[in-house]
């Protein structure tokens, strides 16, 4: 079992209300991890404070343990139909994630065949491993949170337990942002670049001269709503570019003539 990183003390009433939640969680049955600052803290050993508990589960579960703490009272929400809900108990709460932010990549059942346990507020319980940890951190690039130093930190501590396969395969459509976190960490650490498999270097780095050969698409597209939807919408709104989904504005005004 994994020996947790002390945490931030939070006030008691807050640590209650984990230790609470956990025994809940545990009690129901229903498969859940452990993520966010806890997992860091148990895959790295950095400390820092957190202001809640980010409880990860699949798409299906999370009703479930929405209604398992609302018949024991608590109150409930989903605050984003695509990716999250929460569980409140007066000021305190804990989120039920099951997407990450950008609706993009799902909890499955393949986050949970690596078993990794820690002891967080007297509870045994799954925390995330550290493939999914990094999938869960990759696009969180906003003007107020960027979540970079994170993937950093994992690649540096578990690069030996990181499956690089699984984290390829699971970022095939969006293989450019696994290569710009890679070479930020080569970047940060240029005496560790070890860590990370040559193959994979190689790999994306070839996609990319493969790509920069071929004409450029159609339609203009930005992405950047996966990574922040607020500091990219202006793209979106008035400077024509289509979003991940549907069309941009002045390609559907051309169609439309």
């Amino acid at each position: 079992m994994t020996q947790c990183a002390t945490t931030f003390d939070p006030p008691p009433q807050a640590a209650d209300f984990y230790t609470d939640s956990l025994r809940h969680l545990v009690e129901s049955g229903i498969p859940f991890m452990l993520s966010g600052t806890y997992a860091l803290g148990c895959h790295t050993g950095i400390v820092r404070p957190t202001k809640d508990l980010d409880v990860f589960c699949k798409a299906g579960d999370a009703p479930r343990i929405l209604a398992y703490f609302r018949q024991l009272g608590h109150e409930v929400e989903f605050e984003d139909e695509r990716w999250i809900g929460k569980v409140w108990k007066g000021d305190n709460f804990f989120d039920v994630i099951y997407n990450i932010s950008s609706a993009s990549l799902p909890v499955t059942e393949e986050w949970f065949r690596e078993a990794d346990h820690a002891e967080v507020y007297g509870t045994t319980v799954r925390i995330t491993p550290p493939t999914e940890f990094i999938l869960s951190k990759l696009f969180i690039q906003d003007r107020y949170r960027y979540d970079g130093a994170d993937v950093a930190h994992m690649i540096l501590k578990q690069h030996e337990r990181i499956g690089w396969q699984r984290l390829l395969d699971a970022m095939e459509l969006h293989w450019e942002l696994l290569l710009i976190h890679l070479l930020n960490f080569r970047f940060i650490y240029p005496t560790e670049r070890h860590c990370i498999p040559l193959w994979l270097f190689e790999e994306l780095l070839g996609r990319l001269q493969t790509r920069s050969e071929l004409p450029v698409p159609n339609v203009r597209v930005c992405r950047g709503r996966l990574l922040s939807p607020r500091d990219y919408l202006v793209d979106i709104t008035e400077w024509g570019f289509a979003d991940v989904v549907g069309k941009g504005l002045e390609e559907s005004h051309d169609r439309n003539q």
